[in-house]
C-alpha cells in the first residue's frame, strides 16, 4: 500500500476510535463532566454570587440603621432629611415643608454625614 492510500483509513479509524472506546467502558464519563462543572460552579459563585450577597447584606444593614436627622437619597435620585422613621417607612423631607413618606427598601444611599452635600440654591 503507498501512504496516500493510508490517509483515509488513518482518519477513519481516528474518528471511529473514540466512540469505540467509549463504548467498551474505557471511562466513566460522568466523572469528566464533574471535574469540569465543579471548577465553574465555584468560579461562578466566588465572582458572582458571593459578592452580590455581600453586598445585598451591606445595603440591608445601612436601611436598618437609618434614623432621624441622616441624609438619604431614594432610589429616583432624591436627596432628603429623615424626619421620622417607622419600621417599614420613612418620612422624609425633600425641600422647607415638602414631606413625602419613604419605603426604606427605597433608600439607595445614607452619604455620611462628613462628606458635602450638594446645594441646589
Amino acid at each position: 500500500m503507498t501512504r496516500k492510500s493510508l490517509v483515509p483509513i488513518a482518519t477513519a479509524a481516528a474518528v471511529w476510535a473514540s466512540p469505540a472506546w467509549a463504548a467498551t467502558g474505557g471511562g466513566n464519563p460522568i466523572i469528566g463532566q464533574l471535574l469540569f462543572f465543579i471548577p465553574l460552579i465555584l468560579i461562578f459563585y466566588f465572582l458572582l454570587i458571593r459578592p452580590q450577597q455581600q453586598q445585598r447584606k451591606r445595603h440591608q444593614e445601612m436601611i436598618a440603621s437609618v434614623k432621624r436627622g441622616d441624609m438619604v437619597v431614594t432610589s429616583g435620585g432624591l436627596i432628603a432629611k429623615v424626619t421620622k422613621a417607622n419600621d417599614d417607612e420613612l418620612t422624609v423631607e425633600l425641600a422647607d415643608g415638602v414631606r413625602v413618606r419613604v419605603r426604606r427598601a427605597y433608600i439607595s444611599d445614607v452619604p455620611e454625614k462628613s462628606a458635602p452635600v450638594a446645594a441646589n440654591d
